[in-house]
């Protein structure tokens, strides 16, 4: 599974994502960075923090648990 959280600098509600991830024990993922990318702000400005698995382009859009991540990762996993 490739995934990717898409994420701003000074985020608050993206760090707690970070929080939930290790708390679901999460694989590695990437950090995607909008700040500086026009094309990433205009699709996730106002919903980051969003998990994305980019093998099929499902996403998890905050707010998310760590129950949450656990189903999100086990429907990529089937």
């Amino acid at each position: 599974m490739q995934l990717q959280l898409y994420q701003r600098d000074h985020c608050r509600l993206c760090d707690l994502a970070l929080a939930v991830l290790a708390a679901a024990r999460t694989p590695e993922f990437a950090s995607v960075w909008i700040d500086d990318d026009p094309v990433l702000e205009a699709r996730y400005g106002a919903r980051v923090p969003v998990l994305r698995d980019a093998r099929d382009g499902r996403e998890l859009g905050w707010p998310f648990d760590a129950a949450a991540v656990r189903r999100f990762l086990a429907d990529g996993a089937a």
